[in-house]
């Protein structure tokens, strides 16, 4: 951008990595200047401090500020069921609906079609030790990508080995063939998992 200072400009392009287009950054860099010195220096800090006060729950591995987060510590949750996301964006969105009181467990790396390689041993090892817990039904909630598909019929199979009894779900088709869950409204979201399909 022309006749912008340096210091500012530095500004507006990281606000432009985190996925704004120029105007937003602009207008967003705008504002920042408009705040007391205060509010930015804490904004500042606060971000800066994001990364070390934030670690994965050690038993579902969502973002919290504590060893295990706010949904694995509640006592009133069905621990019958065990949703499996592929990232905490996704978990979110299915908790904001509220129509599911199970819990979660993340599995951030898939089954690529190309490499067939297995996801990290140490989340399928997690699982598992999930699943021996009483689980009863695990649903699968990786969205429907290709990599998701393939990492749900690598999962099932290796599933039924080890879990013949356990219940195998995924979310209904409602979610479009290549979208990720944590793109899907609420509503969607919610009919998808009212009308899960075993597999």
């Amino acid at each position: 951008m022309r006749n912008i200072p340096e210091p500012l400009e530095q500004v507006i392009n990281d606000l432009r990595r985190l996925g704004l287009g120029p105007k937003a950054s602009l207008r967003a860099a705008m504002l920042l200047l408009k705040w007391p010195e205060n509010e930015s220096r804490r904004l500042g800090e606060d971000i800066s401090l994001l990364h070390s006060r934030l670690a994965p729950c050690l038993r579902c591995g969502a973002l919290t500020d504590q060893e295990a987060c706010q949904i694995c510590r509640d006592p009133a949750r069905d621990a019958r069921l065990l949703c499996l996301t592929a990232e905490w964006d996704s978990l979110l969105c299915l908790e904001e609906g509220g129509f599911y009181r199970g819990f979660y467990l993340i599995m951030p790396s898939l089954l690529t079609p190309m490499n067939k390689q297995e996801p990290e041993e140490p989340n399928l090892e997690k699982l598992e030790a999930r699943l021996e817990e009483g689980v009863e039904e695990l649903i699968l909630a990786l969205g429907a990508t290709l990599e998701a598909e393939n990492t749900s019929s690598h999962l099932r199979r290796r599933i039924e080995r080890k879990f013949p009894h356990l219940r195998v779900s995924r979310l209904a088709q409602g979610i479009p063939l290549g979208s990720e869950v944590k793109f899907m409204d609420s509503e969607t979201l919610r009919q998808s998992m009212r009308y899960r399909q075993e597999i």
